[in-house]
């Protein structure tokens, strides 16, 4: 599962006798404690192609979340990093939203996605514009707002107005534990292969310092990505996905260090590879800055594009990084402290 769905899977043990309303479900795509609960999805489930191409049908994500029908439920709690905030709760019925990010797309990456290059990029700014009117417009539907990082809450200030407090996502730092022991010299990245997440510079940073890289995920850039690998062979970056919690653990724990060359809202994977004794190098800006204590769990950088990260990762062979220390700081992540502090909120808002 994708973080959003590990997020999702503890709220649903915080809120009482929850349902789950979503616009897509796939049974089996997401863990057996997701899919025992009652799951409500929208009428664009039952479209075609909706387990591929799914965000083809982006126009029709306003509608479909407005049209779930929330009577008879006393509590509203949105995981929002698309439309879910939008949902429209029956009159007195307190609505709390977890906010991952606002729509990037829409918003700080819509450059990213939508290039001025591309040759249907101009019908899909305009319909992109027409979604971010909608999403400004139903910023005040949530009663209160959480940000999963102090980033994420700045965007929600700057771009819907509203005030945010911040509840970090919940990590497994038990299952993803290290034994401390040595190292091997090659670099890892963790991640849905799309345009934000800049894996193409970890490749060529890879490249430049002749290291060998193992990036794990999958996307629509998975193409994309292997054909720059391909014309970077110095590199011998290995893509892969599918792969088990178990052989993502290990990795964890072998690589030399975990390379994060884009904004995250937060980061989960990199807490994850902190968990097992994994350094962070990282992109200086959104959540990493949450979660990196610079010098001392990790290397937070600036700039854009690939030289940078190689001359950050040049700067952390020269410093010493103690297993407890980055074992100590992922530990402050765990689920005991979201499921604590998330039921916080619901008390706070339902008083």
């Amino acid at each position: 599962m994708r973080g959003g769905e590990k997020v999702l899977e503890r709220i649903l043990d915080v809120v009482p006798d929850p349902t789950v309303f979503t616009l897509f479900h796939v049974p089996g795509a997401v863990s057996p404690e997701i899919e025992r609960r009652p799951i409500r999805v929208s009428r664009l489930n039952a479209l075609p192609f909706t387990r591929r191409h799914y965000r083809n049908y982006l126009p029709l994500f306003p509608a479909a979340v407005e049209g779930f029908d929330l009577r008879g439920f006393d509590l509203v709690v949105s995981s929002s990093h698309c439309v879910a905030k939008g949902a429209i709760a029956p009159a007195g019925v307190p609505h709390l939203c977890y906010c991952h990010t606002p729509v990037r797309y829409a918003w700080d990456q819509f450059d990213t996605y939508f290039p001025a290059s591309d040759p249907l990029g101009a019908p899909k700014r305009a319909l992109v514009r027409r979604f971010r009117d909608w999403d400004r417009r139903t910023a005040d539907r949530p009663t209160r707002y959480v940000a999963n990082s102090s980033a994420v809450a700045e965007r929600i200030r700057r771009h819907y107005g509203r005030h945010a407090s911040v509840c970090h996502p919940p990590v497994d730092v038990a299952y993803f534990e290290g034994d401390g022991g040595p190292r091997e010299d090659f670099l890892l990245a963790v991640g849905a292969l799309v345009p934000y997440k800049r894996f193409e510079w970890a490749i060529e940073a890879a490249a430049e310092l002749g290291r060998p890289l193992v990036l794990v995920g999958k996307g629509p850039e998975e193409p994309r990505l292997a054909a720059i690998a391909a014309r970077h062979p110095e590199s011998r970056t290995r893509i892969v996905s599918g792969i088990s919690g178990a052989e993502l653990r290990e990795l964890y724990r072998r690589c030399r260090y975990f390379v994060q060359p884009g904004e995250e809202d937060f980061g989960i994977a990199s807490v994850e590879a902190m968990a097992c004794g994994a350094p962070v190098v990282a992109l200086g800006t959104g959540g990493a800055r949450d979660v990196v204590e610079d010098g001392a769990t990790g290397v937070l950088y600036s700039g854009s594009g690939p030289a940078p990260l190689a001359d950050a990762i040049r700067g952390a062979d020269g410093m010493s990084f103690e297993y407890t220390r980055l074992r100590d700081r992922a530990a402050g992540f765990g689920p005991e402290r979201f499921a604590r502090e998330f039921r916080r909120e619901i008390e706070n808002l339902l008083s």
